[in-house]
């Protein structure tokens, strides 16, 4: 057999990259273990911008693995679905307590899940909300809000509004809820609508114990009516991160134009329950821990935020980590050596040590990503205590 010409056969730099494969200057940049999984399970598929949104609504396995994810246990946790009436209909709203719980008033989470107001329901955010809590004696609120395009802006963020006042005003007796020591959180687009309540209550003087805003969008004014960012717009994650994973820069563009419509509409530029930085008042908000992630597009914005509220005088504390990606928060495996985060080392990707989120660990000491989230129900405690908004147990973790 005559031997292929070795001249016609493509150079390297000619072969075609998976379909959302991390770019070579940004992958020294993301945590060694995260890129391995992301490689091997994630690059060579389609992500959710790239197909139209009723084949990803019916089989998000087939364009999302959710790598590192540890099942909580159901043991000693129940849940049922209520409904929670809002404008137009009704959404369901997903109560989570321990089933032998104590008999004092409790404190309460309210949650709101990720998805680019898009996607993602009551199946998000479940091993979170039952692993809150297994963390303390707690009752969470998960609220599935209408989704875009079909319920584009200012219906997710009236659901959410909704959804608390109903909480408060006909639960409190059923759930035996301390009203005092209400926390209310979200990743991503739900940092974005729990920012929107957490203004929303200080105007209306409901008081917070707590805001979680986890890898939070806070600035859409940045993009133009038609969807493409603005050139003056001031965030360098933008410009450095564009082409990172799991969201990336164009991903981001689509979610806007599928929340606000295309192109948006003008009196939408500014308004603040979109963008929460541009809120005209930011004094007097509740404590807040806002979480980035290094290798995220939103690192800068939701930065940015906290920084108004430190400016306003509010208690926040910023902790970013290292090496993560938007989607790190998932990543949250099992409980090990206090907050630590564990997996049972995996043969496929070769990982000799079983801790999944190692670069993390020694950012963090000790810390996890879902030690934020256990932390911060401690927090919401101390808080109504009157303790100062310091984290417990999170050592040199990097708080800005």
């Amino acid at each position: 057999m005559a031997k292929a010409d070795e001249g016609h056969l493509p150079s390297v730099e000619a072969v075609k990259p998976l379909h959302n494969s991390i770019p070579d200057d940004l992958a020294a940049g993301f945590d060694p273990t995260f890129l391995k999984y992301y490689n091997k399970y994630n690059a060579g598929r389609l992500a959710t911008h790239q197909v139209p949104i009723e084949k990803y609504r019916a089989d998000p396995a087939k364009y999302t693995i959710v790598y590192g994810r540890d099942r909580v246990p159901n043991d000693g946790i129940k849940w049922s679905d209520l409904k929670c009436p809002v404008d137009g209909g009704e959404i369901t709203v997903r109560v989570f307590e321990r089933v032998s719980s104590t008999a004092g008033p409790r404190p309460v989470y309210v949650n709101y899940h990720g998805g680019g107001w898009v996607f993602g329901g009551l199946v998000t955010d479940f091993d979170l909300c039952k692993r809150i809590v297994h963390s303390i004696d707690c009752v969470v609120f998960d609220v599935d809000y209408r989704l875009s395009p079909e319920y584009q802006f200012p219906i997710p963020v009236n659901d959410a509004i909704a959804a608390l006042h109903w909480i408060r005003d006909t639960k409190a007796d059923e759930y035996g809820l301390d009203l005092s020591r209400v926390a209310i959180g979200g990743a991503s687009a739900g940092g974005q609508l729990s920012a929107v309540v957490g203004h929303v209550c200080r105007d209306s003087g409901i008081p917070l114990a707590l805001q979680i805003l986890a890898v939070p969008v806070t600035d859409l004014h940045v993009f133009t009516p038609e969807g493409p960012i603005r050139e003056d717009h001031p965030y360098a994650s933008y410009k450095e991160l564009a082409d990172t994973q799991p969201l990336s820069l164009e991903r981001m563009e689509w979610f806007h134009k599928q929340f606000l419509g295309s192109p948006r509409p003008e009196h939408l530029a500014n308004e603040w329950k979109v963008s929460p930085i541009l809120a005209p008042n930011f004094a007097d908000l509740a404590p807040a821990l806002v979480v980035t992630a290094e290798m995220d597009v939103l690192r800068d914005e939701g930065e940015a935020y906290a920084e108004k509220m430190r400016q306003a005088g509010c208690a926040v504390e910023l902790v970013r980590f290292k090496g993560a990606p938007h989607t790190f928060m998932q990543l949250d495996g099992t409980w090990s050596n206090g907050f630590g985060i564990c997996v049972e080392p995996n043969a496929d990707i070769g990982e000799s040590d079983p801790r999944i989120w190692q670069g993390v660990q020694q950012d963090c000491t000790g810390g996890s990503p879902e030690s934020v989230w256990a932390l911060s129900s401690l927090f919401m405690v101390a808080s109504a205590s009157g303790a100062p908004p310091n984290m417990p147990g999170l050592g040199d973790i990097s708080i800005q």
